[in-house]
């Protein structure tokens, strides 16, 4: 017949193995979502920044064309009135039309410039997703069914072993030679 004190530790380590293999499959689970969320808001922060970075190139060749027809407009209008003027001095001519073309290649640089700048931080912004993508996963861990089990048995195995040797010290245990491996007598 079976100790009480034994049953209630075995009954008590089934309840504690069923409980803990649902909390680990429960944190496994969660694991996985956590790192589902954070990959899905990295992919949206990313889409979200090649959008921004199309734009700006766009919209700096769109500046860059619009410029580039002002200028051309500019020179032929001062070419046509230079020419109905009959200005004399072709070097003051010479002189404006290199005044446009170098304010025209200045601001070429300038929106080039920028454009770099914004392709840099875009570029710092891309790995900051990532590391905010790290930072927000977790650790998965599986469950481990074999570990908790292990870990019931032997919580048991010691419940059996401590009641055991009660016994014997207190001299209730009736045969002590029914048991596979008699413990050492506790007088001793």
């Amino acid at each position: 017949m079976c100790d009480p004190v034994t049953a209630v530790a075995v009954a008590s380590a089934g309840l504690q193995y069923q409980t803990g293999k649902a909390q680990q499959k429960a944190n496994f689970i969660a694991q996985k979502r956590q790192n589902e969320i954070a990959k899905n808001n990295a992919i949206r922060r990313y889409a979200s920044e090649q959008l921004k970075i199309r734009q700006q190139i766009e919209q700096t060749k769109d500046k860059g064309f619009q410029a580039t027809l002002k200028a051309r407009k500019a020179r032929s209008e001062f070419r046509l009135s230079a020419g109905e003027g009959g200005v004399a001095e072709a070097g003051s001519i010479v002189g404006l039309l290199a005044d446009y073309y170098r304010t025209e290649g200045n601001y070429k640089t300038s929106l080039a410039n920028n454009l770099n700048i914004n392709i840099s931080q875009f570029e710092r912004n891309m790995e900051a997703i990532q590391f905010g993508q790290e930072a927000q996963s977790t650790y998965v861990q599986p469950p481990n069914p074999e570990l908790l089990f292990l870990s019931g048995a032997l919580n048991v195995a010691d419940v059996y072993t401590t009641q055991r040797a009660k016994k014997q010290k207190l001299g209730l245990d009736p045969d002590p030679t029914q048991y596979p491996n008699p413990l050492p007598d506790a007088d001793k």
